[in-house]
């Protein structure tokens, strides 16, 4: 244990059985009495991670880039979400996809350009608690006609992994992915996912959370008002920003970081002859414990604390707002909600990291000129 502390998770009431994972940097987990639903956590180490990229889209929220003023200062309103297209899915996926998939995309492509990673090199955990509501009520619909005709692109769908499978497929990735879903506490417990992964691997994790509204008449027992996404890319706390690495260029045109081409950004062009390095503007150092339930941290704008309550994945906003504002020496505690009887405890430092600089044209290397003589 090295002295960094233990988490221990109990699970009672059931077939009795052991499982420990040991000395995972610091991290000692024991889970016991498998079959059955009582958890407890007793004497949580801390997990520090960093945060590399942020990705987010949601009312009034189009993209990081714009919602950090927003998030930092106000000024925010409450504007329907846009999804655009994202560019990393082929036209023909992404007229299958429905808008959880597309959402999910978009907030992963962005947080993996702000953090200059390859996406294929990335495990990742993706967390919602309504899955893909549409194609829930198409199904639905289709079970209850007496012919009972699903299509198979409906089921593709239904499952709760599917955003994780269009995100590798496109990504090329076959690195591990992990989907859940936790009720109203899915981005904690996404977000506990993720930064465990991360410290056991000891490698970067993508993390990606989205929510949408179900159609009627199931919006009436689960009124989810808008879709709202999120993505954080993680890596243990040693692993600072770093300079962008070269990466598949399809991503989402509206970072502005990559094109939407299926060339190499490493390789010169005689058209654009320019540097590659660009440094990510992300210092953000993130302690997480589980602890006893507690009150969430609320949002400050009343408008946003509503967003807060009504979308379970927009339970990120107080830990985005931490992550929009300028660096200070104190760190800001946080609390999210967790499922019945815990919550998630953390504190958020962010540290001054080197501005984004701006790619460099490669001069031009001049003819030498004949001697006269």
């Amino acid at each position: 244990m090295n002295g960094a502390g233990r988490l221990n998770v109990a699970v009672r009431d059931g077939v009795a059985s052991d499982v420990a994972v040991s000395d995972l940097t610091g991290l000692d987990v024991v889970v016991r009495d498998v079959a059955g639903l009582d958890v407890s956590v007793r004497d949580a180490a801390a997990l520090e991670v960093a945060v590399l990229g942020v990705g987010v889209l949601g009312p009034g929220l189009a993209n990081w880039a714009s919602a950090q003023a927003l998030l930092r200062s106000g000024g925010w309103c409450s504007t329907p979400t846009v999804v655009p297209p994202p560019a990393r899915l082929p036209a023909t996926e992404r007229r299958r996809a429905g808008v959880v998939v597309k959402a999910s995309v978009v907030v992963a492509d962005e947080a993996c350009a702000a953090a200059g990673l390859d996406p294929a090199g990335l495990a990742t955990v993706f967390t919602s608690s309504t899955g893909d509501p549409l194609n829930c009520h198409l199904l639905c619909e289709a079970l209850a006609t007496a012919e009972r005709m699903v299509s198979p692109t409906r089921f593709t769908n239904s499952v709760h992994n599917a955003a994780a499978g269009y995100w590798h497929i496109a990504a090329a990735s076959r690195q591990p992915s992990t989907s859940l879903a936790a009720f109203d506490a899915s981005f904690g417990a996404g977000l506990l996912e993720a930064a465990c992964q991360c410290l056991a691997s000891g490698q970067p994790v993508l993390l990606v959370a989205c929510d949408a509204p179900y159609p009627e008449p199931l919006h009436a027992l689960r009124p989810l008002p808008d879709v709202f996404a999120v993505a954080l890319v993680l890596a243990p706390a040693g692993v600072g920003p770093r300079a962008s690495t070269c990466t598949d260029a399809r991503t989402d045109a509206r970072t502005d970081t990559l094109s939407d081409t299926r060339t190499d950004p490493c390789i010169d062009t005689p058209a654009d002859k320019t540097s590659s390095t660009n440094i990510s503007a992300s210092g953000a150092r993130l302690s997480l414990q589980c602890s006893a339930a507690a009150t969430p941290t609320a949002c400050a704008d009343a408008g946003l604390e509503a967003l807060r309550r009504s979308i379970p994945a927009a339970q990120a906003l107080p830990l985005l707002q931490a992550l929009a504002c300028p660096p200070t020496a104190a760190p800001t505690p946080l609390v999210l909600g967790g499922l019945a009887g815990q919550s998630l405890a953390l504190s958020v430092t962010l540290v001054q990291t080197q501005p984004v600089q701006a790619v460099q044209p490669l001069q031009p290397v001049q003819p030498v000129q004949p001697n006269p003589a």
